[in-house]
């Protein structure tokens, strides 16, 4: 019977932790052509999260799927554009959440990971949910400045963990700063 519960909780466990990231809309700046357009759709492809990318030439929009059950590192895909040459001009995220209370300039734990929600009222999230990563080098400088100057905890400008946030059960000292 132990064995049996064990099973059962390992098998919940595992499931629950994977609830990741479903898909996500990246908008690129940089891109003059279609060859642009093809490199960081390679590089996208290219990540072993990634189930497909959908490309739209005229809005330099990339629609990513990502394959259930595989943990999605953010920062994986700014790293894939700026490895094919270029930028992150704004990364949407859509994700599953289960009762997940958020209030402005707060970190949340979700799922080993630290997010700092900014410029957001209090609501508790549920269901299929988007947010959008308001982190340098994920939206355009000026639109990080807007984000940046809504709160005064270190970490906005460092992206790291810091005396300001909650790190029990962080996977990383990572934080991502995300709003709705």
């Amino acid at each position: 019977m132990k064995n049996i519960v064990l099973a059962v909780v390992c098998f919940l466990v595992a499931h629950t932790a994977n609830a990741q990231f479903s898909s996500a809309r990246l908008e690129a700046t940089g891109l003059t052509c279609a060859l642009c357009t093809k490199a960081i759709n390679s590089s996208l492809e290219a990540l072993p999260f990634v189930e497909s990318v959908d490309v739209d030439i005229v809005t330099t929009s990339f629609m990513i799927k990502f394959k259930d059950q595989q943990k999605v590192v953010i920062d994986d895909v700014k790293k894939a554009v700026e490895d094919a040459g270029f930028s992150v001009g704004k990364l949407f995220m859509k994700r599953n959440f289960s009762d997940v209370a958020i209030k402005n300039d707060e970190h949340v734990n979700i799922d080993g990971q630290v997010f700092h929600f900014l410029k957001v009222k209090s609501q508790v999230l549920s269901g299929e949910q988007e947010i959008q990563v308001v982190d340098k080098n994920f939206l355009t400088s000026k639109s990080y400045q807007t984000f940046a100057k809504s709160s005064s905890k270190e970490c906005v400008k460092t992206g790291k963990v810091a005396g300001c946030c909650e790190a029990d059960n962080a996977v990383s000292n990572r934080v991502y700063h995300v709003t709705i």
